[in-house]
């Protein structure tokens, strides 16, 4: 039976997108009658540690990311046939997690979370260069997002709904959701206003930790705000407009294909808002901490006035979202990995 070895951690500072991710990897993998386990930090990622459970997943302590041998000594000790690393903070292990006879799969971000392995993974929407660093099999575009089963049913719900959807004359529904770190507090509240300040109507369910403030609204306009937790799928399945960071939620909602208005959060998001918004599968509002500046606010208020006033835009670019992230991504990059094992010496 192949075993497959997981490594990431989800805290509230760096949100629960890695662990998300290792979601889809052990979906498929137990589908296949595989064995899996997970080494890594389950905070403020619950409702994902439930889910792991619940697929029989093996779940370890997390091994120390500055020990270049622990992984390896990891995989030594649960057999690992494939080691798959979706990790920032660790450095090279493709030699030495070889000699443990395992192959290695590593997710990357651009240059976050960069190392060579049996085979690379950097399943985003842009397509810039990378440097050759002597990884046999690199596996690049949204072709290969892992994606987890919940999101595709969520696709195939909006399909199911999307002509109701377009006949409905109530206000468009908004789930605004910036990750799922704990550290987003007052860019919450920031995004909050600009919707606000759009003078239309809406009923946004705010998904963040933290309590942001609510702002005053005028006639028409409705807040709930919501912790996050299992359901981001179903709502964003459900929803007329997404106010979302730029990181997996990002390829999550364009497979559902609902429209989406991004955010960026931090550095390593700003390859994969561009590229979204260029294409022509989302609008782009900024840098979330430039809303404390009147002026951006402003800016961010008129782009999504003008997505909520446009529901043809907003088909539009929900549809060529949808054509660009199927979904299915886990299992193309397992199907590969079981292929680098074969041929590993």
């Amino acid at each position: 039976m192949t075993h497959l070895l997981l490594r990431a951690d989800a805290s509230p500072t760096i949100g629960v997108g890695h662990v998300s991710r290792m979601v889809a990897f052990a979906e498929q993998a137990s589908s296949r009658g595989w064995s899996v386990t997970f080494s890594g930090t389950l905070t403020s990622a619950g409702w994902f540690a439930a889910q792991l459970d619940e697929l029989g997943v093996g779940v370890v302590p997390p091994t120390d990311p500055g020990d270049a041998s622990a992984l390896p000594r990891l995989a030594s000790a649960v057999e690992a046939d494939v080691v798959l690393v979706d990790h920032y903070g660790i450095g090279e292990q493709r030699a030495a997690v070889n000699a443990e006879g395992a192959v290695l799969v590593s997710l990357e971000s651009r240059e976050f979370g960069r190392r060579q392995a049996d085979v690379v993974v950097e399943s985003e929407l842009h397509d810039l260069p990378r440097p050759e660093d002597g990884s046999p099999v690199v596996l690049r575009g949204p072709r290969y997002a892992p994606l987890r089963e919940q999101v595709r049913r969520a696709r195939r719900r909006r399909a199911r709904r999307r002509s109701e959807a377009a006949g409905s004359g109530s206000a468009p529904k908004v789930v605004v959701v910036l990750g799922g770190g704990a550290v987003w507090r007052e860019e919450v509240t920031r995004t909050m206003c600009a919707l606000r300040d759009t003078g239309m109507a809406f009923d946004a369910e705010v998904v963040a930790h933290g309590d942001p403030e609510v702002p005053e609204t005028v006639p028409g306009q409705r807040f709930t705000v919501s912790a996050p937790d299992t359901r981001l799928p179903e709502r964003l399945a459900d929803a007329d407009l997404a106010v979302s960071a730029a990181g997996v939620t990002l390829l999550e909602a364009c497979c559902i294909g609902v429209p989406t208005a991004l955010l960026l959060l931090v550095d390593n998001q700003e390859a994969g808002y561009t590229a979204a918004v260029d294409a022509g599968l989302a609008a782009g509002l900024g840098w979330a901490s430039d809303l404390a500046s009147p002026h951006a606010l402003d800016g961010a208020a008129k782009a999504l006035r003008a997505l909520l006033a446009e529901p043809g835009r907003r088909g539009r670019m929900a549809s060529s979202a949808a054509s660009a992230v199927d979904g299915l991504g886990a299992a193309r990059v397992l199907d590969v990995a079981v292929e680098a094992k074969a041929a590993a010496p």
